[in-house]
């Protein structure tokens, strides 16, 4: 079983492999999958929920629907954050790539239409946060505002 640790990453050079994806997206949706975890990372992200910023990158909550604790969006198109997601099989790949933001491992995966996924590792529960293509030009901004929430809710560990 591989850990995957994140290798730090220096800020510049994501955002700009992350403005290489593009600035246009033709998926508005504000619709997302509810995860179904169990009862004990369901409370930690209740936690997470509670502790989430009102703006990501200067763009306001707006929840995706279902209405859910386990789900938060900011923007349109939104950035969306799912908690409670199972452990990407991506985390088995020793040539994964990770970053590191304000003490917070993250996987990085880039998604067919040029949206990125950022999926946390070596944390008690998996939180995912996607950011579609229009917004890949922002760099790291979303998961700078979303790592302190994460670090105070959802301890550090191996998710089960």
């Amino acid at each position: 079983m591989n850990l995957f640790r994140p290798r730090p990453v220096i800020l510049p050079s994501l955002a700009l492999l992350l403005a290489a994806g593009g600035c246009s997206s033709a998926d508005g949706s504000t619709s997302t999958a509810v995860p179904s975890p169990p009862a004990a990372v369901t409370e930690l992200c209740r936690n997470l929920d509670e502790a989430l910023p009102s703006a990501v990158d200067d763009l306001g909550r707006r929840d995706p629907s279902p209405a859910s604790a386990l789900t938060a969006g900011w923007g349109n198109p939104a950035i969306i954050l799912r908690c409670g997601v199972e452990r990407p099989a991506k985390l088995n790949d020793p040539e994964a790539e990770g970053v590191e933001v304000d003490g917070v491992g993250w996987l990085l995966e880039k998604r067919d239409g040029g949206a990125f996924r950022f999926t946390t590792t070596l944390r008690k529960a998996y939180v995912e946060v996607t950011i579609p293509e229009k917004r890949t030009g922002d760099g790291m901004a979303p998961l700078v505002d979303v790592a302190p929430a994460v670090k105070k809710a959802i301890p550090e560990g191996i998710a089960d």
